[in-house]
């Protein structure tokens, strides 16, 4: 299955999961809620098998399960995450991970002073601990959200104890081996990919690099003379 249609997937579930008192819905209603050509959204779904009625549309119950199958919210996947500062925290208090079956089984930090500290119950274990929170939970999917110069080690622990899939929040790429599934996510690349289309959009022109590194030198060394 291609990348892009699996990456669509959760975006239909979410669609279906707030259609929860429809029996039926429509190509074109469904994909206009995802934000997709119905086009697009019949060849996404034909590639589960799934092609719907003529003139009926999808089964949403039938479509829900089948599409929850296939990206595992079918079945509670164990979660550690590891860094729990701002953004950490943030995650370890989002409830989506468990509405679409993952379960936070260990939160991990190495400062001393949010080490024993409970997040919905669940304590912050100590980075030393790191291979052992794994052992005990089962955990298979880890997210990192550590400062960037951390994030390799950290990752590098978590696949020499097992974790084979990693959703990664710092500021880095990481290097696995293969077999090992990493997803990042940058949020400054994304406000920077946003700004691109606001620079489209408005005709607002991007400033010129010459002038940008003009102003910065004149900054840095004043002309002769000046005090």
């Amino acid at each position: 299955m291609p990348g892009a249609t699996i990456a669509r997937l959760p975006v239909y579930l979410r669609v279906l999961n707030a259609l929860d008192r429809l029996e039926t819905v429509s190509s074109g209603t469904l994909a206009e809620a995802a934000g997709v050509s119905p086009a697009q959204l019949r060849k996404d779904l034909s590639a589960l098998g799934s092609y719907g009625t003529r003139g009926v549309g999808y089964d949403v119950a039938y479509l829900r399960v089948q599409i929850g199958r296939v990206v595992g919210s079918a079945q509670e996947w164990p979660v550690v995450l590891v860094g729990i500062g701002n953004l950490g925290t943030a995650l370890a208090n989002y409830s989506g991970f468990y509405s679409r079956g993952f379960r936070v089984v260990g939160l991990v930090d190495p400062s001393p002073a949010l080490v024993g500290v409970r997040i919905h119950g669940l304590a912050i274990t100590d980075l030393v601990d790191l291979e052992q929170v794994v052992a005990d939970t089962g955990a298979v999917i880890g997210v990192i959200a550590t400062p960037a110069e951390a994030a390799q080690g950290v990752a590098d622990r978590l696949v020499a104890a097992g974790v084979s899939s990693i959703l990664n929040f710092a500021a880095t790429v990481l290097a696995v081996p293969d077999g090992v599934h990493v997803r990042k996510v940058d949020l400054g690349q994304e406000l920077q990919i946003l700004a691109y289309h606001e620079h489209r959009r408005t005709g607002t022109p991007a400033a010129d690099p010459a002038a940008v590194l003009v102003a910065s030198e004149s900054t840095v060394h004043p002309r002769a003379g000046t005090r």
